[in-house]
């Protein structure tokens, strides 16, 4: 069996069970019973990179260097039809086999994320905006707003990596609703949810991170938010999510004229752009 050239392990892990799951009954003497907990589950854990050589996917992360073999050194990109590159690979773990797997997006955040740490908060709250979870996305505030109330005095943040100890400052509330996505083309939490479809996610970055005349919104979004003890801050000296842009120039707006679907009717309203 090949073994991944980094830890020279095994291409497995071994996944715990879950703790709820019933804890097993073997015999351990002629009249006895003894309970066993589960063992775990190891499953395939292969990233064979179009170089030859093979990673678990934790040790790719940990010794990528963009576009290079962290390994033998050869370039891994090739370029795709309508030019853009991608690193290809065959992935195989517990749901199969994958083919021609690009890496390249999630390689490239991850180098991103090591250089700017303080960021890994704002990039899971912009992916639960593209994915439409609105629990995941209140859960986040709701933390946020507890570590804030925790850390009042506190502008940075100190963990331990490894030996060494880093320093990073801290991201805040109105920040997070603000991010844009300096890989992703500069989107903002309302462009995705424009994208995504999610009308739902729309109404609570209005709620939270725009000047909308509060006039504008139903009542239901009152409702949902008042349930879930979120509400609207100060905003007049905040910037508007729905003047920010993404790298070709697009409001939330612009991307909602060309998608139109359940977007039809908000364009022109003052919902979506200022």
């Amino acid at each position: 069996m090949s073994v991944c050239v980094t830890c020279k392990d095994p291409l497995v892990i071994e996944i715990e069970p879950d703790s709820d799951e019933d804890v097993s009954m073997e015999e351990s003497g002629p009249s006895s019973g003894k309970a066993r907990a589960p063992e775990p589950e190891t499953v395939p854990d292969d990233v064979h990179l179009n170089c030859g050589c093979h990673f678990h996917w934790q040790c790719i992360l940990s010794a990528y260097s963009y576009t290079q073999c962290p390994n033998c050194s050869r370039n891994l990109t090739t370029t795709c039809s309508d030019g853009t590159q991608q690193i290809l690979c065959t992935y195989h773990n517990e749901g199969g086999v994958q083919e021609n797997l690009d890496i390249l997006p999630l390689l490239t955040e991850e180098s991103y994320l090591k250089a700017y740490p303080e960021e890994r908060k704002c990039r899971a709250f912009l992916e639960f905006c593209r994915e439409g979870d609105m629990g995941a996305i209140i859960d986040m505030l709701k933390d946020d707003e507890v570590d804030s109330d925790d850390d009042d005095d506190e502008e940075m943040d100190t963990s331990e990596a490894g030996d060494e100890e880093t320093t990073r400052r801290k991201i805040s509330t109105d920040e997070m609703l603000r991010y844009q996505d300096p890989i992703g083309d500069m989107q903002s939490g309302l462009h995705a949810a424009v994208q995504a479809g999610s009308r739902e996610v729309a109404w609570l970055l209005l709620l939270l991170a725009s000047n909308l005349d509060l006039l504008q919104f139903p009542t239901e979004v009152f409702q949902e938010a008042e349930a879930v003890g979120i509400m609207r801050d100060v905003v007049e000296d905040k910037v508007d999510i729905r003047s920010l842009r993404d790298g070709n120039g697009k409001t939330a707006e612009d991307l909602a004229k060309e998608i139109g679907g359940v977007w039809v009717g908000w364009p022109g309203t003052g919902r979506l752009a200022i």
